[in-house]
Order: structure tokens, then C-alpha cells, then sequence
């Protein structure tokens, strides 16, 4: 038997699972950037409204029906689950805060701008589109392992 025919009848792994060990890490990584970028970008948002109060949204719910005290929410949504986002812990559900903290935003703030562009050609919610979709991102991605949480958990 030749050599040549032997070898051609042995299996071969697919190329792309050479590359497999490296992206599981860079898969971490990456879920990584994201949960820190998005918590730390909304978390700012909180912590100036920690200092300027919530009267302007507990104005706005009243202007739509609702509780002015519902403004309140807003802290746990912009304090709260952005530290439990970057810490890594209960990430999905602190996420999913982040999510509805953004469509009452858009809900109660910028519907008028909801379908604008800029001068510049861009969305004029760009901030507010990357705050929600890349809240929704970390919902559906996890944690990964670089978190508090880890991999295990229903809320990682």
C-alpha cells in the first residue's frame, strides 16, 4: 500500500478548529469590554444625576401618567446595575435593567429624535442606541468567565 493513498484516507480536522482555544479567550475578553464599556458610559450618567436629583424625569413621568416617584428607578438603573454589569455579577438581569432604564429613556425623552440624523449623517440617538444594543448584547452573550459571577449561574 503506498503511502500517499493512506494518507489521503486518514480524517483531517477542519482547519478552523486550529483556531478554536484562541477565540474561546477572546470570546471572554470581549464579553469583558463590553460589560465594562457599557456599565462604566451609563454609570456616569448616574452619578451626575446623583447630584442633579431626578426632578426632571419625575416631571416627565407625571407629563405621561405615571408616579413622579418612579424617577427613583432611574438610580437603580443607572447606579446599581451598571456596578453589578462591571463587577460581573448578575450581569443578564443587571443588564436587562439597563434595557428597560433605556426604553423608558427613549419612551419619555427622545421619541422626537427617534428616526433624526445629525448634520453630520449620523443617528442623532447614536449614544442612546449603544447604550441600549449593547445592553441587549450582554443579556444574550453572558458574563464570561472574567466576572465575579464566572461562567456558572443563571444570571451570568
Amino acid at each position: 500500500m503506498n503511502t500517499q493513498a493512506a494518507t489521503a484516507a486518514t480524517p483531517r480536522a477542519p482547519i478552523a478548529s486550529s483556531f478554536a482555544a484562541p477565540a474561546l479567550a477572546n470570546d471572554d475578553a470581549g464579553k469583558l469590554l463590553l460589560r465594562v464599556a457599557i456599565g462604566v458610559l451609563v454609570l456616569l450618567h448616574g452619578i451626575f444625576k446623583l447630584s442633579a436629583g431626578v426632578g426632571f424625569i419625575g416631571g416627565m413621568l407625571a407629563k405621561a401618567g405615571l408616579p413622579g416617584g418612579l424617577a427613583y428607578l432611574v438610580y437603580v438603573g443607572e447606579i446599581v446595575a451598571p456596578l453589578l454589569l462591571i463587577a460581573g455579577f448578575w450581569t443578564r438581569a443587571a443588564a436587562a435593567v439597563i434595557v428597560v432604564n433605556m426604553l423608558f429613556a427613549f419612551g419619555l425623552v427622545h421619541m422626537g429624535d427617534l428616526f433624526a440624523l445629525t448634520k453630520q449623517g449620523g443617528w442623532a440617538l447614536e449614544l442612546q442606541g449603544l447604550y441600549l444594543f449593547g445592553a441587549l448584547a450582554v443579556v444574550l452573550l453572558g458574563a464570561g468567565r472574567f466576572s465575579v459571577g464566572g461562567t456558572s449561574g443563571r444570571w451570568n
